[in-house]
């Protein structure tokens, strides 16, 4: 969890405390239901007056997405997104990861930044 996070989660729990039954988000002791979050959720996009019709299932995609990006693997990113299998994590997110092309078409790009830069020879410069 980002350090970020913890920061809002321990002054929610400083604010908002515990419920005896371990609950982290409740109302008098008892778990919020999804459909009430969801509709928080909605009335806080309409409050900022925002275009994006992005919902909270969006946003979890979102957070698989950034994990990906930022170069997690399959078992950081299953575990991060409470998947019961690596292969639920694939099934989805499998086409956001590089693929062996995608690092080699990368490789060959940098040795080939490399050798012109090495030598002062630019694409297409011939030599005498």
């Amino acid at each position: 969890m980002a350090d970020g996070l913890l920061a809002i989660l321990a002054q929610h729990v400083e604010v908002q405390g515990v419920a005896a039954e371990g609950w982290l988000f409740h109302s008098r002791g008892r778990a919020i239901p999804p459909s009430t979050v969801n509709s928080w959720w909605i009335r806080t996009r309409e409050a900022a007056k925002t275009d994006a019709k992005i919902n909270l299932h969006g946003l979890r995609h979102f957070y698989a997405s950034g994990l990906i990006a930022a170069g997690c693997d399959v078992v950081t990113v299953q575990r991060a997104m409470g998947h019961s299998k690596p292969s639920t994590t694939l099934d989805t997110y499998s086409h956001l990861w590089t693929t062996a092309e995608d690092r080699t078409r990368a490789a060959a790009e940098g040795m080939l930044g490399e050798v012109t830069t090495a030598d002062g020879a630019g694409a297409g410069q011939e030599h005498g």
